[in-house]
């Protein structure tokens, strides 16, 4: 009998149902004010006059309306750069522990996310939260005994100054609280290797000496991570190392596209949940099976605004005009996507975070992530999110039966003629212009698409190559493992660079 688990099993479910329903909406509004209360006195707050938005009848307007959206580099080169030159207390009080290193998906430069203690304690109480959901699934008690193999970036922090730098799942993970570490794979030893390949052959290496109950980290990742275990081991699942293994959890990514290169590694179906863990913060994670979808943390030191996804509200470049209009909580609407603006402990105002959402439940502040700003293909007309994009890959599987583990597409010219050009990473040999069919008639019931093909947009054009390539594309480009994701709308200019790199690189049989 697995007693120990049934009484961690059954703490779980007292605690989740002694914890008070919450109100997402009087939670944001609880945090805004916490937020500007905090951050009054911070250069930040005196520049926008942070105590006038406090006295103000209706502060979320205020706010709204007194500070402008920033992303990235508009915060870095007016706020947080005065951070690296020394001085304290600019964006929230006192200087951040750490930086959150993050490339991202395009580009080769690291960015620099203020990490404050307040974050760190914000991502563990969010990390709670999730685990104290667990009590809505139906998992065995022996599960609450077994160990969480968690897959991020190297532990093994960079000392500046007064701060530690590294990537937000290093980071997360160096934080741990004491409690947990017995639960905690692949150990401190293992995490802190920086070579992605060396910890990945040492995770190999081990896996028969742990009892995994779940594993977390990024699908594409998580794929060759536990097909390098099930190769080194010669077996031919993942249950065969780990009989007990319940639960993945996944993030930064949809899952949808890799749903069946994963489920083809296990000798069982298991419960995947899914999770929004950024540099920037935890912000959301599935709390009920009955759902893909997650719940805004809207209590955690984050607030949120929403700005329609629409072409009008949208720079070529996938930043926000600053006419675009923010909602809140009480605003949106069921199935609009809506690009996601946060303020948060760690300093940032008003961030543009780069992602689209879509809300599932709007009592429950529950989401779907659906793409990226920046990864809206709209070159033509086709006004295409990642979530339509992810849908047709989805449908090119079912329809051939085959595996795709990594796409990336592009709006190309040939001969001055657009045409929507597709790179699918799959071993399957299949006809590519039985594919290119099938994902242009797929799409066309996205109206704005089927105008398109209409007018500018001449056809689609598709090229299988292996999924391998588009990880040696991310090592070559200095982001391989961890939090790292393959872009999957490019550029023009970034596309040459990318069938340059196939080129080089591939050589069809």
């Amino acid at each position: 009998m697995n007693i120990i688990g049934n009484i961690i099993k059954g703490a779980i479910e007292i605690t989740e149902k002694l914890t008070p329903s919450s109100n997402p909406v009087k939670n944001q509004k609880e945090v805004l004010h916490h937020l500007l209360q905090t951050a009054k006195d911070t250069a930040f707050g005196k520049f926008y006059n942070f105590n006038d938005i406090l006295e103000s009848e209706d502060m979320r307007t205020r706010f709204a309306e007194t500070i402008p959206y920033f992303d990235y580099n508009k915060i870095n080169e007016t706020w947080w750069s005065k951070l690296h030159e020394g001085q304290t207390n600019i964006t929230w009080p006192d200087n951040p522990d750490y930086y959150a290193l993050s490339s991202g998906t395009t580009g080769k430069s690291s960015k620099r996310i203020p990490v404050t203690q307040a974050m760190i304690d914000s991502i563990k109480s969010t990390g709670i939260a999730q685990i104290l959901a667990l009590s809505n699934f139906d998992l065995p008690g022996s599960f609450f005994e077994k160990v969480i193999l968690m897959l991020g970036s190297s532990t093994d922090l960079i000392k500046k100054e007064r701060h530690l730098e590294g990537e937000i799942s290093g980071i997360s993970a160096s934080n741990i609280p004491s409690w947990f570490r017995g639960y905690y794979k692949p150990g401190d030893d293992i995490a802190q290797i920086k070579d992605w390949d060396t910890r990945i052959r040492q995770i190999a290496e081990h896996a028969t000496d742990w009892d995994i109950g779940a594993i977390s980290g990024i699908p594409s990742w998580i794929e060759l991570i536990l097909s390098e275990v099930i190769s080194h081991n010669k077996v031919t699942n993942i249950h065969e190392i780990w009989p007990n293994l319940e639960v993945y959890t996944s993030g930064g990514v949809a899952f949808g596209p890799y749903e069946k290169g994963f489920n083809a590694l296990m000798g069982r179906p298991i419960t995947v949940i899914d999770t929004y863990l950024a540099s920037e913060g935890f912000m959301a994670f599935q709390t009920r099976p009955e759902t893909n979808a997650m719940q805004l943390a809207t209590n955690q030191g984050i607030y949120f605004e929403f700005v329609p996804f629409l072409p009008e509200y949208i720079n070529e470049d996938g930043s926000l005009k600053p006419n675009a209009p923010a909602l809140t909580l009480d605003d949106v609407e069921l199935n609009n996507e809506y690009v996601l603006i946060i303020s948060t402990v760690a300093g940032a105002w008003r961030y543009i975070i780069g992602d689209t959402i879509e809300f599932k439940d709007i009592e429950k502040a529950e989401i779907i992530i659906t793409g990226r700003t920046k990864f809206f293909l709209n070159t033509v007309g086709s006004q295409l999110s990642v979530n339509k994009l992810d849908d047709a890959i989805k449908h090119l599987e079912e329809s051939f039966n085959i595996e795709i583990l990594e796409y990336t597409i592009s709006a190309k010219r040939y001969n001055g003629e657009f045409y929507h050009s597709w790179y699918l990473g799959t071993v399957d040999n299949i006809e590519t212009d039985a594919l290119a069919q099938s994902i242009d008639d797929y799409l066309k019931a996205n109206k704005n698409y089927d105008v398109a093909r209409t007018k500018a947009l001449k056809g689609v054009k598709v090229k299988t190559i292996p999924s391998s390539i588009f990880y040696e594309w991310n090592d070559s480009n200095k982001k391989k493992g961890g939090q790292v994701k393959m872009e999957r709308v490019m550029a023009e200019d970034k596309f040459v660079e990318w069938e340059l790199f196939v080129e080089n690189n591939y050589q069809p049989s």
